[in-house]
């Protein structure tokens, strides 16, 4: 039987607790009496994950089939999460590297020849090169690196497309390549409920003057939750820009969910609550 999720309250006799901290990790005592959830264990991953991904563009959810939807002359853009998810970084090969293979080639036999992928990084700090080849993989960055494969400029405002307001007021501002193509693919990843859906666009290709809008102290003490949409300010205003995105943009939306499968081999007790962690046994001495 799997391992349930539970809450840990913290008292004299709890250890030091994992903690991430930035790519690497931290042990930190925590106050007594402070709560720690842990996840249950992870659900098995799919057997065959190209398969999975060539199935879901081909019969999608309330649009047509990828295909269907492209053709020559077309301005077909692809975007996708920057490298803020997932942390620590994912096994390679990434997950957006394995669907950006398959739009690509679904583009080529389509013949749409003006394709651009932008990473929708929004206000974060600019990717490396190096950082952009481990999302898409050398093939896909060999081919369209650096002139077709950038970082979103939020500051460019030569390439940027004001699209406009939400019945709140909020600006809904965007890249302009995106704004104008005739097809933007968006490559999700989804790690807790408030990502994905059609605000991805508006957060992820957003301006300061859009992200304003939501990433506030007003929306923070307004959230009851940020994982149940239902009940977060900053989705409500982000899903209202989303639907300002939508009617102005042709979206295929791709949306992957992960599980907490992130390490194995020597690094696999860090999936356990620290209780559970065992002393290394000393090798044997032939």
């Amino acid at each position: 039987m799997s391992r349930p999720g539970f809450v840990l309250e913290v008292d004299e006799r709890t250890p030091p607790l994992l903690m991430h901290s930035g790519e690497s990790f931290r042990l930190e005592e925590f106050p007594l009496g402070s709560r720690v959830i842990y996840p249950p264990e992870s659900l098995p991953g799919v057997p065959d994950v190209d398969e999975e991904i060539e199935q879901a563009l081909l019969h999608p959810a309330d649009s047509e089939p990828l295909p269907a939807l492209l053709r020559p002359g077309m301005k077909l853009t692809i975007a996708f999460d920057d490298l803020s998810l997932p942390l620590p970084p994912m096994r390679k090969p990434d997950i957006r590297q394995r669907i950006i293979e398959h739009v690509l080639e679904h583009a080529a036999t389509a013949g749409v020849d003006d394709v651009q992928l932008i990473a929708a990084n929004a206000l974060h700090r600019r990717m490396t090169a190096d950082e952009l080849k481990a999302i898409v993989g050398e093939r896909v960055f060999r081919s369209f690196y650096p002139d077709n494969l950038v970082n979103f400029d939020a500051e460019d405002r030569d390439n940027l497309a004001h699209l406009g307001k939400t019945d709140k007021d909020e600006d809904v501002e965007i890249s302009r390549r995106a704004a104008e193509s005739d097809l933007l693919v968006y490559v999700n990843i989804n790690l807790v409920t408030m990502d994905g859906g059609h605000k991805s666009v508006a957060v992820g290709l957003g301006t300061y003057n859009s992200v304003k809008a939501h990433h506030n102290v007003h929306a923070l003490r307004h959230s009851r939750s940020f994982m149940d949409p239902a009940k977060s300010e900053l989705h409500h205003s982000a899903n209202r820009q989303g639907e300002i995105v939508e009617a102005a943009v042709p979206i295929f939306h791709i949306e992957t969910t992960l599980n907490n499968d992130m390490f194995d081999g020597p690094l696999a007790f860090l999936a356990k609550p620290e209780a559970r962690w065992t002393p290394r046994l000393p090798r044997s001495v032939a």
